[in-house]
């Protein structure tokens, strides 16, 4: 079956958000322009890496000085909006990939599907293969990469705070700590 691509070059609106509360939240990606919305459902841990490798990519690129790259996200690109309703899960994520495009100065940032138990052919991420699992490919400026980067990392952190013993999650009525041999804190 034909994978479906959805490409955003580049998208009105590219950031990471959740829906639900501390705890019990469901963190998606999500792309806006030309009139649709794509979100795709990824985990925390997924967000945090994919925040944190677009901030190694942009300072390599810095570094290496084969680009124009800010050292901070300008203030007007700052994006603290809630996800654009309705979100409509349209794949869970398995794999993403990132690259730098030298000839236009963006940075490509691809999402692919989890494969189904029928797995469906291995596809390399920003791959222009026709078949294998569907795709959300964006193309953005060094700087909406910037912005998507800090509002990842708040994303991210506004979760539950951590028990000052174990450092897992605390729910608000406690939790069963380890540290404390299995009494709740």
């Amino acid at each position: 079956m034909p994978r479906q691509v959805h490409l955003f070059d580049p998208p009105e609106r590219f950031v990471a958000g959740t829906v639900g509360q501390p705890g019990d939240r469901t963190f998606y990606l999500q792309a806006s322009g030309d009139g649709r919305t794509v979100s795709v459902a990824l985990e925390k841990a997924q967000v945090a890496v994919l925040a944190e490798r677009l901030e190694e990519l942009l300072e390599e690129v810095r570094r290496r000085g084969v680009g124009d790259v800010p050292v901070s996200a300008p203030r007007e690109l700052e994006d603290t909006a809630p996800l654009d309703a309705p979100v409509e899960e349209e794949f869970r994520v398995g794999t993403m990939g990132l690259a730098w495009d030298g000839e236009d100065d963006r940075v490509v940032v691809e999402a692919l599907a989890q494969p189904d138990g029928d797995a469906e052919p291995e596809v390399e991420p920003l791959s222009d293969e026709d078949e294998g699992p569907d795709a959300l490919r964006v193309r953005i400026t060094a700087e909406a990469a910037r912005a998507f980067i800090v509002r990842a990392e708040r994303v991210v952190a506004a979760g539950r705070p951590p028990c000052p013993l174990c450092s897992l999650p605390l729910d608000p009525e406690g939790h069963i700590c380890p540290r404390q041999n299995g009494h709740r804190r």
